[in-house]
């Protein structure tokens, strides 16, 4: 049996990981920009549930005049940043109790050096065999695409014969698994960015917990 993992909103929350992005762009926002409480400011946008357009909200609220490589600067100093994030207390404790019981893998989205920043941040490396990071195989690659799903099951080959697949988002994250024949289960925490969403029934997980607690006994133990 391997049991493969998420990385964002399943081992750690993600809203952290934003958080430690907007206090490192901080003073550097300060210093090159003059935008004060760069942080606050952000964050605020954030939590209202902008996306993908803060830095260039925030550049526009403060009268900068907004161009192509200061937001890109902005982006590489956000993306590059060593985060300071940590596993949940559950995550830690069922990836200790899943450890020498079956194989572990981890298929995540995100830019490439952001993701293994965090992975080096949350003490992750060596915890998988098998670690898929589909956008080094590259953008189109991006899940719901099964390449990254694809990938572990040629690292296991025959060894492996079961797997499941522990994610949060039911937009995106269950589709290619479940078209392998892979069990998919939907970690729901109250503070995941998708913890509202919800999915057709093509798209949804077979279960939902609310954290990694129960892992152990439902899919090891048969519970």
């Amino acid at each position: 049996m391997c049991i493969v993992f998420d990385l964002d909103d399943t081992l750690y929350l993600e809203r952290d990981y934003v958080w430690s992005g907007f206090r490192a762009l901080e003073p550097w926002a300060k210093i090159n920009l003059g935008v004060e409480e760069f942080c606050v400011r952000a964050w605020k946008l954030f939590r209202r549930g902008e996306r993908g357009h803060i830095f260039d909200s925030i550049l526009e609220s403060a009268g900068i005049q907004q161009d192509r490589n200061t937001i890109q600067a902005m982006v590489n100093l956000y993306r590059g940043h060593t985060p300071d994030i940590q596993l949940t207390a559950d995550a830690a404790d069922c990836l200790q109790d899943l450890r020498g019981q079956v194989h572990l893998a981890l298929v995540s989205d995100g830019p490439e050096q952001s993701q293994r920043n965090k992975i080096k941040a949350l003490g992750l490396e060596g915890s998988f065999e098998a670690v898929v990071l589909t956008s080094a195989l590259g953008s189109e690659y991006a899940k719901p695409h099964l390449k990254g799903f694809l990938e572990v099951q040629k690292y296991f080959g025959p060894a492996v014969q079961e797997y499941t697949y522990v994610a949060d988002n039911p937009t995106k994250d269950f589709i290619g698994p479940r078209s392998l024949g892979w069990k998919t289960i939907r970690v729901r925490r109250d503070e995941g960015l998708y913890s509202h969403l919800e999915a057709d029934k093509s798209a949804t997980a077979d279960l939902e917990i609310l954290d990694l607690s129960p892992l152990m006994k439902t899919i090891v133990r048969g519970g």
